[in-house]
């Protein structure tokens, strides 16, 4: 079934069950170590909180108006009668009890038609319950709306006045402000965080036309490459959707069943509904899936969308890949910690000072701190690196890369059996920045021959396939390196579902502009270290087994194909005590589903292989580190992937001593930022107390060194906890981790198993679309 746009939805979050992860034998989750600093957050405390019984009720309105910006007009016309409340589009709150029913008669505004509001009572709301709480967001989320008049984008509020036009590269950027308030340790705080959105000038429309003005013949294909995955605003009911798929089979002139079972055509119904009028009939139509949520509640499956109503959002692929649109874009979104907390301090003023807002906060009884929440945290002591040769480093602003260039790897291996593929116009320079990486692996202590060169004529696709054929056929080199005349996703995939499933072997593929770069001793330095660690080598290691001997690290993540309608699950998992040596498998499950049935299974497989290459010793504890599972979701992961582990751990650790299990949800995507003295804190920055939930066994963690902007930090939360390892020391443990990630040499924003994890199921979604060889399981070949 299908419809041109959805009913009403009920835009509240969701109720989040949430699960008490905090051990009842913990003490405390505080640690001790390192230097106490003085930080502030981007929190305001909430001084007085509401003290009133809430009533809850449903608003239905005759004839039916699914647009909310419609149906809260129509209700704010009987404010007198109604009093203070709060109303989201479905849902009213007010402190004051309505007769049953209330019937009330308003006059939509745009065409004067009489639409009848009945407001039924669903239930009260008692003081701790989840929608009370969340009566403080909506509240912030209303004052926003109308007093501050923000627009509503998706789920976050901007500031269209204020927006910046960036004409040379077709798109404006609007600042806005991400808000929420709920209970933390000991008190109510509201989280005020700064935010962009960007909004692009074409439509898709105008994507479609210059599809087809590029290839005719292919527009099809190229049209659905440019917008599948994308998010899209329509501005005639203010919404956001993504784009699942297109249908080539319908247009504006294609009919479709309305909710009263009489047809008609998607223009006509445009046309009927919002006064517009559809200009190309020709173009068709963008289809978006509803979630499972959205179905339960009796929405139609397929939601059918207009390409020239419907305005991109979001950075696109295409702009990631455009540096000059990118630059322009960091510009405005990189804000310095200093003028940052200028921004927070604004808005808070706009709140205290804003006339109508004052009213409202009165009439609930909310009043809201003028200053930033102050917080005790600590830095952890700066990590030292471990090189080969016995040498060691204690590095300073987390950044190791100068002393890497010249410092010999823990471990190397020998590249003598390697094969280059290279077009014959750039053969000279690969030649010269071949012997210019063979010096740069010499000072590593790797030993790499010059490789066997396979010239071709050009790279296009066919040559390339035909060139890997040869290659491949006979004795299987110890490593394949493609050269490349452009970043093309469909020859890339052609070499690594080649190389990484038809003929498994490690391979590099390298651009043409990065043989010919000017910073020649840091591209080839990096290119050695990731050929070394392809072929096994290991190029440093920092002090952990002596900390935790017997430990091994589990990094997943769920990366989702958007082509293919299928997610892909990733679990990479360490080997070794120098933690540079992994196990990594891919499993396929549904699409957009980040919770997975087949981790527990991953996790034996990979206990058979710690144990084949430690004497058959299982390991003494396991960390896993499980990436991509949002609030809602925990509840899901506590009770069935952790009680799965818990049961496959019991029978394989049987008869071989007590299992040590901790499960650590990583969480990238969050609106707390840190500030020391108005600037950013120091890589190992840990904050365990105000800020964190008093649920939760929880902790952030500021592991990077920013030069620009402001240090985003990493949330983690421990949902399962049968290690015995004090809070102080697991904080250690997930810093140190954060140095071990060989793409780069300085720490990262998560610990490495979870950035490997990562990248493979990224690189299983978005460029294999399927498992690689097994054959693979123990190299870094997807680094």
């Amino acid at each position: 079934m299908a419809s041109a746009e959805p009913p009403i939805k009920d835009r509240r979050p969701a109720p989040v069950n949430e699960v008490n992860t905090r051990p009842q034998t913990l003490q405390t989750k505080k640690g001790t170590t390192g230097s106490r600093l003085r930080l502030q957050a981007n929190y305001f405390r909430v001084n007085s909180q509401p003290d009133w019984c809430l009533y809850q009720y449903r608003v239905d309105i005759a004839p039916e108006e699914t647009r909310t910006i419609y149906r809260k007009a129509l209700l704010r016309t009987h404010k007198a009668a109604i009093g203070g409340y709060i109303f989201d589009g479905t849902v009213l709150y007010t402190s004051n009890p309505l007769p049953q029913p209330m019937e009330l008669n308003s006059i939509r505004q745009n065409d004067k038609e009489p639409m009848n509001i009945t407001i039924r009572l669903v239930g009260d709301v008692v003081k701790g319950d989840y929608h009370y709480s969340q009566i403080y967001s909506l509240l912030i989320r209303k004052t926003l709306e109308e007093h501050l008049k923000l627009q509503l984008v998706g789920r976050n509020y901007f500031d269209a006045t204020c927006k910046i036009k960036v004409p040379e590269f077709k798109f404006e950027l609007w600042p806005g402000y991400i808000t929420s308030i709920r209970q933390h340790e000991q008190s109510i705080l509201m989280c005020a965080e700064i935010s962009h959105k960007v909004m692009r000038d074409e439509t898709l429309l105008e994507v479609l036309v210059e599809c087809l003005d590029k290839n005719r013949s292919n527009y099809q294909r190229l049209y659905q490459n440019r917008v599948l995955g994308c998010v899209v605003l329509t501005a005639y009911n203010n919404r956001t959707y993504r784009v699942d798929d297109v249908d080539f089979s319908v247009n504006p002139l294609s009919t479709f069943k309305q909710k009263d079972r009489s047809e008609i055509t998607y223009a006509a119904y445009y046309k009927q509904k919002y006064q517009i009028q559809i200009r190309d009939m020709r173009q068709p139509l963008l289809v978006s899936k509803s979630k499972m949520r959205e179905r339960r509640a009796g929405q139609d499956e397929l939601i059918y969308l207009i390409p020239e109503l419907c305005r991109s959002t979001g950075i696109s692929d295409n702009m990631i890949c455009e540096f000059k649109t990118m630059a322009a874009l960091a510009r405005y979104t990189r804000v310095a910690p200093s003028e940052r907390i200028n921004k927070l301090m604004e808005f808070n003023h706009r709140l205290k000072t804003q006339p109508e807002v004052i009213k409202d906060f009165k009439e609930w009884n909310l009043n809201i701190d003028n200053k930033l929440v102050e917080l005790e945290g600590r830095v952890l002591p700066e990590e030292e690196i471990i090189f080969g040769d016995n040498k060691s480093l204690a590095v300073k602003d987390a950044d190791w890369t100068q002393p890497l260039l010249t410092t010999v790897h823990l471990k190397v291996g020998v590249l003598n059996d390697w094969v280059a593929i290279v077009p014959k116009r750039l053969i000279s320079a690969f030649c010269s920045f071949m012997t210019n990486t063979i010096h740069a692996a010499a000072k590593c202590g790797f030993k790499m021959t010059k490789p066997r060169i396979k010239e071709i004529p050009e790279d296009n696709i066919d040559i390339y396939s035909t060139a890997l054929a040869q290659v491949t056929n006979g004795s299987m080199p110890q490593l394949i390196f493609c050269v490349v005349t452009s970043n093309l996703a469909m020859r890339y995939a052609l070499i690594k579902k080649k190389l990484c499933i038809d003929r498994p072997i490690p391979s590099q593929v390298i651009l043409a502009r990065t043989i010919t770069a000017k910073n020649v001793i840091t591209v080839t330095s990096k290119v050695a270290t990731q050929l070394n660690c392809k072929i096994g080598g290991i190029p440093w290691t920092i002090k952990l087994s002596a900390f935790l001997p017997g430990l091994m690290i589990v990094g997943y993540d769920v990366c989702h194909d958007k082509r293919a309608n299928a997610s892909y699950g990733a679990m990479v998992a360490s080997l070794d005590q120098n933690f540079g040596r992994y196990f990594s498998t891919v499993s396929q499950h549904s699409s957009g589903e980040e919770l997975s049935n087949d981790l527990s299974i991953q996790l034996m497989r990979a206990l058979e292989e710690f144990a084949k290459e430690n004497r058959n010793r299982l390991p003494s504890c396991i960390l896993i580190y499980r990436d991509g599972v949002g609030e809602g979701q925990i509840p899901f992961v506590y009770n069935h992937e952790v009680q799965e582990i818990r049961k496959k751990l019991a029978a394989i650790y049987e008869g071989r001593g007590r299992f040590k299990l901790g499960v650590i949800i990583v969480t990238k995507r969050i609106n707390t930022r840190i500030f020391l003295n108005k600037q950013n804190p120091p890589p190992g920055t840990v904050v365990d107390d105000v800020i964190t939930d008093p649920l939760k066994y929880d902790f952030f963690i500021v592991s990077q060194n920013v030069k620009q902007g402001t240090v985003a930090p990493t949330a983690y939360n421990v949902i399962e906890d049968c290690t015995g390892i004090p809070p102080d020391k697991l904080q250690m443990v997930t810093f140190k981790l954060c140095h071990l990630y060989f793409n780069l040499a300085s720490t990262i924003r998560v610990p490495a198993p979870c950035q490997y994890a990562h990248k493979l199921a990224f690189f299983a979604s978005q460029t294999l679309q399927q498992s690689p060889h097994k054959s693979l399981q123990k190299t870094l070949y997807f680094l």
